[in-house]
């Protein structure tokens, strides 16, 4: 291999290395600021209809902070990550914990931030692989640099994934109860954060006593979390 050569190659890689950053930074700053009308994910599920020759009606509307439910919004941060406000992207202690029980002969189990779980499904594809993680940690510094905790948490209740082609809390609220996204009682807002580790088999509307159970134990959260006090600290 000639040195010309492989200064050509690492002057591409260098550009192409440039080019992306340049790229993932004015996406975020524009997101910051201009509402989210579709993410990755929505583009992944549209294709994979298509391959499967099964068409899929992709259901969002997005709705400003002011229009999603307080319920809703605790309700998520209490079943997904109640740290949100305190760390900046990565929860290490959680981490931490699901590493332990992983060596201890447990399950490993989820980690991911409400942060994380944004940069993942806006601007990633769904997956366990290293590559995506690596993104996934890209983007996730970004938002938290970028976004305040206020805008991350209205972009994840806006794209996030309720049911098959339901995407945000808009169309999720709709499609279970038939209300909008502002009027979600606790109950209601308890059972959709319930679903959200496995939206697409489990229902809301008509929760199975394992569901149940799990959104009695985040309304609880809620409680113990302070109720609508807790949204302050965003």
């Amino acid at each position: 291999m000639s040195r010309s050569w492989q200064r050509k190659t690492l002057r591409w890689l260098l550009v192409g290395v440039l080019g992306f950053v340049a790229v993932s930074l004015i996406l975020v700053l524009l997101f910051r600021v201009v509402p989210v009308f579709g993410s990755m994910v929505m583009v992944e599920r549209k294709v994979q209809s298509w391959i499967a020759g099964e068409p899929l009606d992709i259901q969002h509307s997005w709705r400003s902070w002011d229009e999603l439910s307080v319920h809703a919004k605790l309700a998520v941060i209490a079943a997904e990550d109640q740290r949100f406000p305190d760390h900046h992207g990565f929860d290490f202690k959680q981490i931490r914990r699901a590493l332990e029980a992983k060596f201890n002969g447990g399950k490993l189990r989820g980690a991911s931030t409400i942060s994380q779980q944004t940069a993942k499904n806006l601007f990633l594809w769904t997956g366990r692989d290293w590559v995506r993680k690596a993104f996934e940690a890209w983007f996730t510094l970004l938002i938290e640099i970028l976004w305040p905790k206020e805008r991350i948490l209205e972009v994840y209740l806006n794209i996030v994934e309720w049911d098959d082609g339901v995407f945000g809390l808009e169309a999720a609220s709709r499609h279970y109860f038939g209300v909008s996204a502002d009027q979600l009682s606790p109950l209601q807002a308890s059972r959709l954060a319930a679903i959200l580790p496995n939206p697409r088999q489990w229902d809301a509307a008509s929760p199975s006593p394992r569901i149940e159970g799990r959104s009695r134990w985040i309304r609880q959260q809620m409680h113990n979390l302070g109720g609508q006090r807790y949204l302050e600290r965003l």
